[in-house]
């Protein structure tokens, strides 16, 4: 099946089995920052933003992704142009092994653009969707705050 959707920014085109995970055909097009973890929907470590929402993307059909507005890790920050959130991560050692900060910076910017002064409590819930074994999520929530302020929150 031919889907057509907005990936990053610009227009693409997919061409899936129906039962093609959006997951699948994101790192099919090298998008390496969409990881594969439980497959079940369950871990969050597969989060894109669609229309703007966190989506798990193991769980979610490639052709549900018709016509809608797909955002990965990708199309935020470049390489010595680095996203708020992308900076404070890092200036807060809130990335250990790496594995979850995409889904992480993805649902912190969707938490962000819907409230800019997001509350400690409101970027914990935010969080506790993509599974971290590594930094007990303190720093990555520390980051996200830090960001808020930066954006001007």
């Amino acid at each position: 099946m031919k889907v057509e959707l907005k990936l990053n920014g610009r227009r693409a085109e997919l061409e899936v089995e129906a039962s093609t995970p959006l997951l699948d055909a994101l790192r099919s097009l090298y998008l390496w920052s969409v990881k594969r973890g439980c497959e079940t929907g369950d871990c969050g470590v597969c989060a894109v933003l669609v229309d703007g929402q966190p989506r798990t993307s193991c769980i979610m059909p490639a052709v549900q992704a018709g016509g809608r507005s797909i955002t990965t890790l990708e199309s935020i920050g470049r390489r010595g142009d680095l996203h708020a959130l992308q900076e404070a991560f890092l200036d807060r050692g809130a990335i250990q092994c790496g594995f979850c900060t995409p889904a992480m910076l993805l649902v912190a910017k969707a938490l962000l653009e819907r409230s800019p002064r997001a509350t400690e409590d409101e970027v914990r819930r935010a969080l506790a969707g993509v599974l971290c074994r590594c930094t007990g999520y303190v720093k990555p929530v520390e980051a996200v705050l830090e960001a808020a302020r930066r954006l001007g929150g």
